[in-house]
């Protein structure tokens, strides 16, 4: 006798796109707490850069997951599998529907999927000259590198993300197993949730652009210039903290290098980027059914996703 599923909802989508509104929707109409999936929002004193919901959003709706790590450690998709799945059994033992939302693809595909990771040991020596290699030779030739032995995480992973590459190839030469294997192996265990998967998207992609434009100077207003003041001077940030988009666009207009119309462009150029790649990321997905923003009023949204819910999910 297997054991039950637990039934969860997952909203997914590009950053700007309204995850957060839907999400508070569905939680307040099923009786749901949203598990937030945003490797930028677990951390703490990072409000505005990474559009944490703010109380009045929330709107009376438990979160989970937001602000809990400190910016000086580092973060991992494991560690972000291992604290979800705590809270999804937490919250379904209450009787409530787990609601997963986030723009973080990574972390929502290893968590919906059960993929299981390796821990290794560590080899800082190991990892220290791969840093070292791509900082001489370029981070093409250490993705080259990786291509000959693991051609499919090569595919997967950009050139110049020298950081997955590094662990990738780090996974290899510690193991002599590719990751594209351990992630073969990993998936051979069934995932333990029977999940609805809800995405977020505008048919025309200009008002998707031109909306991440619009929040980006609300965060101006908002104060994310003294946001990233403080965490761009905060000597103890770790690795992962220091990549938040809406902090590290702004170093060179603090150092008088660039005008603030010109760091705050940058910000908007690179917040596009990411939304592309989030897109390219969940539309593989062939298991998320997916509403255009700008082609329905979002009250049919809700109604849309709630009826999706309760029809898949037996959920009264």
């Amino acid at each position: 006798m297997t054991d039950k599923k637990i039934k969860i909802a997952a909203v997914v989508g590009p950053t700007a796109s309204g995850k957060t509104r839907l999400g508070v929707s569905l939680a307040k109409r099923l009786g749901g707490e949203v598990i937030s999936a945003d490797s930028m929002q677990i951390y703490e004193g990072m409000d505005i850069a990474s559009a944490k919901p703010t109380v009045d959003e929330m709107d009376g709706v438990a979160h989970h997951l937001i602000g809990i790590i400190p910016r000086s450690e580092s973060f991992s998709v494991a560690r972000y599998v291992e604290l979800a799945k705590e809270k999804i059994e937490e919250v379904s033992s209450r009787g409530r529907l787990p609601i997963i939302v986030g723009g973080t693809g990574l972390y929502v595909d290893s968590l919906l999927n059960n993929i299981t990771f390796t821990e290794n040991e560590a080899d800082l020596q190991l990892r220290r000259s791969l840093f070292e290699f791509s900082e001489k030779n370029g981070a093409q030739a250490l993705w080259r590198e990786l291509l000959k032995i693991d051609p499919e995480s090569a595919g997967r992973i950009e050139p110049n993300n020298v950081k997955r590459v590094v662990r990738a190839l780090e996974v290899y030469k510690t193991t002599g197993i590719t990751m594209t294997e351990q992630n073969r192996r990993s998936r051979l265990a069934p995932s333990p949730y029977d999940t609805v998967k809800l995405g977020l998207k505008t048919a025309d992609r200009e008002k998707l652009y031109d909306r991440i434009n619009r929040r980006a100077d609300e965060m101006i207003n908002a104060g994310l210039l003294e946001e990233a003041r403080l965490i761009l001077s905060d000597t103890a940030i770790g690795e992962t903290a220091k990549k938040a988009i809406g902090c590290k666009e702004f170093a060179p207009y603090f150092r008088g290098e660039e005008t603030l119309s010109e760091a705050l462009e940058t910000m908007k150029r690179e917040t596009r980027r990411y939304a592309k790649r989030q897109l390219t990321w969940f539309l593989r997905d062939s298991g998320i059914e997916w509403y255009n923003t700008d082609e329905l009023d979002f009250e049919t949204i809700e109604d849309m996703a709630e009826e999706k819910i309760r029809k898949q999910l037996g959920r009264h």
